[in-house]
């Protein structure tokens, strides 16, 4: 397995997934207690990886883990997945350069990548599958500014945008010092639909959509999204949202 999220991590090992390949290089603060599994009193200042494979060897003694405790990088990214069956993004949603060499990696290798991103009270599904559309076909983040590669993530990954609606404070959205909205329900609810996705991967069992199609599920809104963006980012719609977006990510930050 690749590196997973915390909650990931737990979820997978209760479905009886053996093997992983974890990789963080933070600790835990106060600030992870609204949202990240392993964070509580007796883990402040623990390393996160380290933390959740003891907790995930908790529930299967037998696991096998490997523990990248510097993250990964471009210098251990061939390491990291090696003898890899799956990949399932647990990087910071701000954390895009990584990204990119990861999902390009797995891409080249054949290897099947889920990513599962918490927005508001739900969350965003993308798969990218062997043979099919990739993350930067998909993406387009080649030769933009970083804000605009943030931008351009956000509206692929929620093209329903459905958790707009309710987000109180605007501001707290903030590109520039790397801060967003996040709940524990999201989290929780992204290692269930990845944990799923993985199953069905991993066994060949029932149909998995992949990029441009993708899901969005959020029980705020009662709603489920079935998203189809043919040629990504460079679909029409997209190129409009995108553009209504940074406009007013412009208005905010004047």
């Amino acid at each position: 397995m690749g590196g997973v999220g915390g909650s990931h991590l737990l979820t997978l090992a209760r479905l009886g997934i053996g093997a992983f390949n974890i990789a963080d290089f933070d600790v835990f603060e106060l600030a992870n207690f609204n949202r990240q599994a392993g964070a509580n009193l007796d883990t402040i200042d623990r390393p996160k990886a380290q933390t959740l494979a003891e907790q995930a060897k908790k529930i299967n003694p037998e696991l096998d883990i490997k523990v990248f405790s510097n993250g990964v990088s471009e210098t251990n990214l061939s390491e990291f997945l090696t003898d890899v069956d799956l990949y399932i993004d647990g990087l910071d949603f701000f954390v895009l350069d990584v990204r990119r060499k990861v999902f390009g990696r797995c891409a080249e290798q054949g290897i099947p990548s889920i990513t599962a991103a918490p927005l508001g009270m739900g969350t965003a599904l993308l798969n990218f599958l062997p043979g099919k559309m990739t993350f930067e076909d998909y993406f387009k983040l080649e030769g933009h500014s970083k804000e605009q590669q943030q931008i351009r993530f956000l509206l692929g990954l929620s093209p329903a945008m459905l958790q707009r609606s309710y987000l109180v404070d605007p501001v707290s959205v903030d590109f520039n010092n790397k801060k967003g909205p996040s709940t524990a329900m999201a989290c929780e609810i992204c290692a269930g639909v990845a944990a799923t996705q993985a199953l069905k991967i991993l066994l060949n069992r029932g149909k998995v959509l992949s990029a441009p199609r993708g899901l969005h599920f959020d029980p705020f809104r009662n709603r489920m999204a079935k998203t189809w963006r043919p040629f990504g980012n460079d679909n029409p719609i997209q190129k409009i949202a995108i553009k209504i977006a940074t406009w007013q990510l412009n208005k905010l930050n004047k």
